[in-house]
C-alpha cells in the first residue's frame, strides 16, 4: 500500500496518481487501449467530420441534415457509454492497485458489469439536479423580467444594463456549475467502489470532499485545460491538413494527438480515484481498509500445548 501524508497536495496525489499505474502499467495500458483509445479518436475525428459535412454541396439538402443528426447523437452515446466503462474498469483497478492487490484484466471488466447500472443512474441524478437549478435561475429570471413590466419599466434590449445582467446571471450558473461538480468529483468512485447509486453517491461525495475541494478543483481544472487544448488544437490542425483526407500527415497527427488524449484521461481517471482514498484518510475512515488488508495478510500459528 502507498503511504499517505497528512498534507496531501495536488501534487502529492498526481504522484501517487502516477504510482500505481506505472507500478500496473501493463494492466491500465490495456484498459486504456480497449475503452479511452476510442475515445480519443472519437473527440479528434468528430469535429473534422462534421466540418467536411458541413462544406459538402449538398448539406441544405434533407439527407445531409438527417446523417449530421444522425452522426452527432451516435457519437455523444458512443462517448457516454465508453466514459462509464472506461471510468468503472479505471476506478475499480486503482483502488485496488493503490493497495497492491492483484487485480487482473478480467476482474476489471466484470467490475463493469456491477457498475454500469449504479453509474446510470448517478449520472441521471446529477443531471436531474442540474437541470432543476438551471430552471430555477430561469424561473427568478422570468419573475424579474414580468416585476419589470408590471411596474412599468420599458426595458431596453439593446441597453448595457441588460447586458450586464445577463453576463452576471451566466457567470453565476457557471459558478455554481462548478461548484457541484467539486461536490460530486468523487461521485463515480462512490459508485464503483463502494456499490452506492443515484443520489446517495452524490451525497457521500459532498462528506468526503470536505476539505479537499481546492483539490479537487485544481485537478478539474488542470485536467479539463489540458484536455480541452490538446482536443481543439488536434482537431483544428486535422481540418487544416485536409481533414480525414488528409493523407499520411492527418493519419500521423491523428495518432500521436490520440496517444496524449489517452494517457491524460487515464490520468484524469485515476487521480479522482487517489483523491477518494485520500479523503477517506481525512475522515479517519482508511483504518478500516487498514485492518482489512492486515487481516487478509493474518496467519495463524501453531501452538504447542504440551509441556517444555
Amino acid at each position: 500500500m502507498a503511504t499517505i501524508g497528512h498534507s496531501p497536495t495536488l501534487c502529492g496525489v498526481l504522484s501517487e496518481t502516477k504510482l500505481t499505474i506505472r507500478a500496473n502499467s501493463r494492466h491500465f495500458l490495456a484498459l486504456s487501449i480497449l475503452f479511452l483509445l476510442p475515445l480519443s479518436f472519437a473527440s479528434i475525428l468528430y469535429p473534422s467530420l462534421i466540418t467536411t459535412l458541413s462544406t459538402t454541396n449538398f448539406i441544405t439538402s434533407h439527407y445531409h441534415q438527417n446523417s449530421r443528426l444522425l452522426i452527432t447523437l451516435l457519437y455523444m452515446l458512443f462517448v457516454f457509454l465508453f466514459s462509464i466503462f472506461a471510468t468503472a474498469s479505471i476506478s475499480y483497478s486503482t483502488f485496488h492497485g493503490f493497495y497492491n492487490r492483484s487485480v487482473s484484466f478480467i476482474s476489471s471488466i466484470k467490475s463493469i458489469l456491477f457498475s454500469i447500472f449504479p453509474l446510470l443512474l448517478t449520472v441521471l441524478a446529477s443531471q436531474f439536479i442540474l437541470i432543476f437549478i438551471f430552471v430555477i435561475f430561469g424561473l427568478l429570471g422570468a419573475l424579474l423580467y414580468e416585476g419589470l413590466l408590471t411596474f412599468g419599466v420599458d426595458v431596453d434590449y439593446g441597453s448595457n444594463y441588460l447586458l450586464g445582467f445577463v453576463i452576471c446571471m451566466t457567470i453565476l450558473i457557471l459558478v455554481v456549475t462548478i461548484y457541484m461538480q467539486v461536490e460530486w468529483s468523487l461521485a463515480y468512485v462512490v459508485a464503483v467502489v463502494e456499490s452506492k447509486w443515484g443520489f446517495a453517491p452524490l451525497k457521500r461525495s459532498a462528506y468526503l470532499i470536505n476539505g479537499m475541494k481546492w483539490i479537487a478543483l485544481s485537478i478539474m481544472l488542470y485536467y479539463g485545460i489540458l484536455t480541452g487544448v490538446l482536443t481543439i488544437s488536434c482537431s483544428t490542425l486535422l481540418v487544416y491538413l485536409g481533414g480525414i483526407n488528409g493523407g499520411w500527415a492527418a493519419i500521423l497527427e491523428i495518432v500521436l494527438c490520440s496517444v496524449l488524449l489517452t494517457m491524460m484521461m487515464l490520468s484524469y481517471v485515476a487521480a479522482y480515484t487517489v483523491l477518494y482514498i485520500y479523503c477517506k484518510v481525512l475522515h479517519g475512515e482508511m483504518a478500516f481498509d487498514i485492518a482489512d488488508e492486515s487481516a487478509e495478510d493474518y496467519v495463524s500459528l501453531p501452538v504447542d500445548d504440551g509441556k517444555v
